[in-house]
């Protein structure tokens, strides 16, 4: 673990544990209905601040094409679902590895961060991370304002709350889009209307809603329509642009909207184009859509319609759900083979994609685009998650972390590796980095054979007095390595810089004086692999590149940060805390800033890292009986050097004593059956004594013993869980009922009549709960307020020993829409209702619960906590009630 060697006095705050105003809980990015929008103001949310992009749009260029195909005219919008959900979408990124880190901005001229749901909320800003990512590569990012289908469970209401007006002419919610995208930082709105149900007055209203929206935003913020709604008020796409939906693009000589996503069922592009240029628009401005969400590189596509052979692209390209790359990959290395196909073809080479298959990548139509055009560069080719994080090649977090903010402009070519033999294959590496949680990897067998030339940057870097490149690389070999400067001008030139040629152990840095090359302007930046002899297994990973002026490299050490607060902290259990952290930011240029945790030993935890000057530190497990906890912020610089720390504390509650629960894995046995205890009490427990009344044996110290009844019987159960602090029981009295006839047990609801509060449509009703099947997406789904309910009439009276519950997951949804708080009713007469089993905190996709046996006609199930987040729509399916007839 990293140490920063500076003493606490720099700047030190504690808090009390129970003396904080405010709690911390972990901020998710926003999400609104209309009416929840209008009441939202970013002062009274305690999450806008952790919402905010930090990163301004970077200006970026387009050099010299590097495929003789791709064009400089058309455009392309990714429609791209960042996160899995609307809801639960952690503001800062996460402890997982898994994460959907879009690397090909290069191809991307705008991105709609798509999201919305009739069950968490319809507009939707992108996440403060998505914004860094995208602006960091000068690709400006939208947000989505999602008007459901009916039968998705969209509501007109939400039209018509959105198109209100006041008698000044103005509209409340246009408003508040224009403020969103200001306080958060990001570039524009994408809106569909899909929802059916509306007339001519209302396309027109909606009409001057947009003209409102055009004139009141910033000349930099973007309005995209959705082809969808036409001038009648009807949905109908039109997959072209024409009569019935100009209305929105143009009216007469005043913009409507910024560009137009067309319908993906497109015939007439050249016509839309034409239609385009009649109104006074570009059609590049028309962005024919493609829809990849179900088959990715395997979707069938009329390409030559759009891009004719020989003639000038139709219109742009809008791609829906690219996210597919990630959705439908077994793991991030999958994920990353799949994006490279997907965006640069089946060849891997960006400059090579003519293939016998229909799909040749976007590399293929469009040429890429570079924001590396000032000087300093600096890369470590960090994804922007990992398995591990690592900082000037010491390992500072041994566990997954994912955080678009932090992730590097990655190589403008994936790959362009050139040789007359075999090349050596590059690759983004996580088990190992310099600074981050990847490098690049260059492997195989080097030789004069396969001396390899790995194209890396299209850059625009004017070289001033004092200009510095360094490299940063680890091999247990040879390095056999130039860095390979091509510069512009009437005759393109080309440096090699010689990295010495000897065996070096750990990571090992080169610098070279580019002073005798100022004036020049570099315009791409390769690397070049060579020997002498043959070496089989040749390996090396990159982890730093950079290019700065000496000015930059020498640049002073950042202060500590002023007004370090923790401004709120929540404790669970008395072993689990977090905190969110707030502090002044620095006027000096900061790369991000770096946030440890001082363990009782001395040693440094990294916790992550933002650009932004608040931090939400995720709930920490509490070491040794700890009674505080020491959190450093560091302040990092362009060239990633650590400044002076600044610290603050948090306090923790006195150690608490153990709450005693438990459940057992069946209630119903056969005598002779096993049954299995499964301890769930608090997690500071120490020692478990329990007393099984009948059972064999009847006293166990194990945490989760498995015990035998010989006679039948009904049995009661007790723990009692103890540790230093003290200790606490719990009895559940006739919880366990032994019964010849144990093994007749049944799914007592299969095929039962079942009624429900709700529907998402006449597909998901309540009778798919019970009708024993989960594939097929047979399912009950319930939109609406919460609770949801579902009851089932048995058809008499029967014994009933516990439920079965399949979530989400079971029938491969998310993960985040598993239900995670519900009770279990029972009544004889439908009427009277008694509790008799309440969950809360559920992660699972299946749920298994035993219940002390109970006799009645009817159940019901109460859906308290439908999603992982704020999704109030409930997805069961399968309720099982398991017992005997």
């Amino acid at each position: 673990m990293k140490k920063i060697g500076v003493s606490l006095a720099v700047s030190f705050a504690a808090c009390a544990a129970l003396g904080l105003s405010a709690s911390a809980a972990q901020p998710h990015s926003s999400y609104w209905y209309p009416e929840q929008l209008l009441k939202w103001s970013p002062g009274a949310d305690p999450d806008a601040k952790f919402n905010r992009g930090s990163i301004p749009l970077q200006e970026r260029f387009t050099g010299d094409k590097v495929n003789a195909n791709a064009s400089k005219d058309p455009k392309i919008v990714a429609l791209s679902a960042l996160n899995a959900g609307t809801s639960g979408v952690p503001s800062q990124g996460s402890d997982k590895f898994a994460a959907n880190t879009f690397g090909y901005w290069q191809y991307v001229d705008k991105l709609v961060y798509w999201g919305g749901s009739a069950g968490e909320g319809i507009i939707v800003p992108p996440s403060a991370d998505a914004i860094d990512a995208a602006h960091k590569n000068g690709v400006p990012i939208m947000g989505t304002v999602f008007f459901p289908p009916s039968v998705y469970g969209g509501k007109y209401d939400w039209v018509k709350q959105t198109l209100q007006q006041k008698p000044d002419g103005s509209f409340p919610v246009a408003d508040k889009l224009i403020e969103v995208a200001k306080t958060y930082g990001f570039d524009g709105w994408f809106i569909n209307q899909e929802t059916e149900g509306g007339t001519p007055a209302d396309a027109q209203k909606m009409k001057e809603f947009l003209k409102y929206l055009e004139a009141r935003k910033s000349p930099s913020m973007q309005i995209m329509w959705y082809d969808s709604m036409t001038k009648d008020g009807a949905i109908s796409w039109q997959n072209a642009l024409n009569d019935k939906n100009e209305m929105f693009l143009q009216d007469k000589q005043q913009k409507v909207s910024d560009s137009m996503f067309l319908n993906f069922w497109w015939r007439d592009l050249a016509g839309s184009a034409a239609k385009a240029k009649s109104l006074g628009r570009s059609p590049y401005e028309l962005y024919a859509g493609i829809d990849v969400e179900a088959k990715g590189y395997d979707t069938g596509i009329q390409w030559d319609m759009l891009f004719p052979q020989g003639k000038p692209a139709a219109t742009s390209l809008g791609i829906y759900r690219p996210d597919w790359a990630f959705n439908s990959a077994e793991n991030m290395k999958d994920f990353f083979a799949r994006e490279n196909k997907f965006w640069v073809g089946q060849n891997g080479d960006p400059s090579r994609t003519d293939t016998n298959q229909a799909w040749k990548g976007m590399a293929h139509y469009v040429a890429e685009q570079s924001p590396v055009n000032r000087l300093q560069f600096v890369t470590h080719f960090n994804t922007g998650s990992g398995q591990q994080y690592f900082v000037d090649g010491k390992l500072v977090r041994d566990k997954g972390w994912n955080n678009r903010s932090l992730q590097d402009i990655l190589p403008t070519w994936r790959w362009m590796a050139e040789s007359k033999g075999t090349a050596l294959k590059p690759s983004l590496d996580w088990s190992d980095a310099y600074y981050g949680g990847s490098s690049l990897k260059v492997e195989g067998t080097l030789s004069p054979a396969n001396a390899t030339t790995l194209k890396l940057y299209r850059t625009d870097l004017a070289i001033e007095p004092a200009t510095k490149l360094s490299v940063t690389y680890k091999t247990s070999q040879k390095p056999g390595m130039k860095v390979a400067l091509t510069f512009a001008g009437p005759k393109e030139e080309t440096v090699y810089l010689d990295v010495k040629d000897k065996v070096q152990p750990g990571w090992t840095t080169e610098t070279f004086n580019l002073t005798p090359y100022k004036g020049k302007r570099i315009s791409s930046i390769s690397l070049v692999f060579d020997s002498k002899e043959t070496i089989p297994a040749y390996a090396i990973n990159i982890g730093k590149l950079s290019i700065s002026s000496v000015k930059q490299e020498q640049s002073s050490s950042l202060p500590a940060v002023k007004d370090l607060k923790i401004t709120g902290s929540d404790f669970r259990d008395g072993i689990y805390g977090d905190a969110r952290l707030e502090w002044t930011a620095l006027e000096q240029d900061v790369k991000q800033y770096e946030i440890y945790r001082v363990l009782p030993d001395g040693k440094e935890e990294f916790l992550g890292a933002t650009p932004n000057n608040v931090y939400y530190v995720p709930e920490m497990k509490r070491s040794n009986k700890e009674d505080m906890t020491v959190l450093k912020v560091v302040a990092v610089n362009g060239q990633y050097r650590a400044g002076q720390a600044a610290a603050a504390a948090i306090k923790w509650p006195a150690y608490p004593k153990p709450a005693a629960r438990f459940k057992t894995d069946k209630t119903l046995v056969a005598p002779g059956e096993q049954v299995k205890l499964i301890d769930q009490s608090t997690e500071v427990t120490e020692e478990w004594l329990w007393t099984i009344d009948g059972a064999s044996p009847s006293t166990s110290t194990d945490k989760q013993p498995v015990v035998t009844f010989a006679e039948e019987g009904v049995y009661s159960v007790t723990l009692t869980a103890k540790n230093s602090a003290g200790q606490d029981s719990v009895t559940k009295q006739a919880l366990i009922t032994v019964r010849k006839d144990a093994g007749a047990a049944v799914n007592l609801a299969l095929g039962k009549a079942a009624k429900a509060d709700n529907a998402c449509g006449p597909a998901e009703g309540a009778a798919n709960a019970v009708d024993g099947k989960v594939t097929g997406n047979s399912k009950w789904c319930a939109l609406g307020n919460l609770p949801h309910w579902l009851t089932v009439d048995l058809g008499a009276e029967k014994t009933i020993s516990g439920f079965v519950l399949k979530h989400a997951e079971a029938g491969g949804e998310w993960a985040g829409f598993n239900t995670s708080d519900y009770t279990v009713q029972v009544s004889a007469d439908g009427v009277t209702w008694t509790d008799v089993l309440e969950v809360k905190g559920n992660r699972a996709g299946e749920t298994n619960d035993a219940v002390a046996l109970v006799k009645a006609r009817y159940v019901k199930l109460n859906i308290v906590k439908a999603s992982q987040g704020g999704d109030t729509a409930a997805r069961i399916y399968e309720f099982e009630v398991r017992g005997l007839q």
